[in-house]
């Protein structure tokens, strides 16, 4: 369980909210805290489907992993990032990215719920996190990249694991749109199967 903070710069303006983002293997729910006209509003991903969930919608409305978000965030940023069960992998060769030693990833979509056709993908050499990718469309035209640090960490039964602090998302068509996720306050809960019921959800 951890909460994110999203702060979108578009056109020069400025959008934030919050979310409190609970997950457990392939299934994930991310709740609206604020701002106070989406508190309430969630997220649902379980396994490759997404549904949005709003207080007093009757039932919930199923959306694309690929839909905006806010800013340049995806639907799919938020809930569903399983890039190692989601894209077939290749090994391009090996690089420098901010002084650090990466493997650099070709990733191709396996299936058509991704949230992307395919991803450039640097991961650090030493400490096998993820330094900065590159999204593309199916035509082959980037359209935006994003940086990552890991400064949070999460205790395990094997020992501390880094996890991630800060995505920054940059649009590759208007420079001037950024959009920055933060995390904190991560930690390990034990979720019950009634956390990622839809039908619990609808209030």
């Amino acid at each position: 369980v951890w909460t994110a903070d999203i702060e979108s710069t578009e056109d020069g303006k400025v959008q934030q909210r919050t979310l409190i983002i609970k997950n457990r293997s392939v299934n994930t729910v991310a709740e609206f805290t604020a701002p106070a006209k989406v508190k309430g509003d969630m997220l649902v991903m379980l396994d490759r489907n997404m549904w949005f969930v709003k207080p007093g919608l009757r039932k919930p409305v199923p959306i694309s992993p690929r839909q905006k978000l806010m800013g340049g965030a995806s639907n799919g940023d938020i809930a569903s990032t399983n890039y190692a069960a989601d894209y077939d992998a290749v090994l391009v060769r090996e690089e420098m990215v901010d002084g650090q030693s990466c493997y650099l990833f070709d990733l191709t979509a396996n299936n058509k719920k991704t949230t992307y056709d395919r991803i450039l993908y640097w991961i650090s050499k030493d400490r096998l996190i993820g330094v900065k990718a590159e999204f593309f469309t199916v035509a082959g035209k980037r359209f935006k990249t994003a940086l990552f640090r890991y400064e949070n960490s999460i205790r395990t039964d094997s020992g501390d694991k880094p996890f991630i602090s800060q995505m920054t998302i940059f649009d590759e068509v208007i420079k001037s749109n950024v959009t920055t996720l933060v995390y904190r306050d991560a930690r390990p809960q034990i979720l019950s199967e009634a956390v990622f019921n839809l039908n619990l959800m609808i209030r």
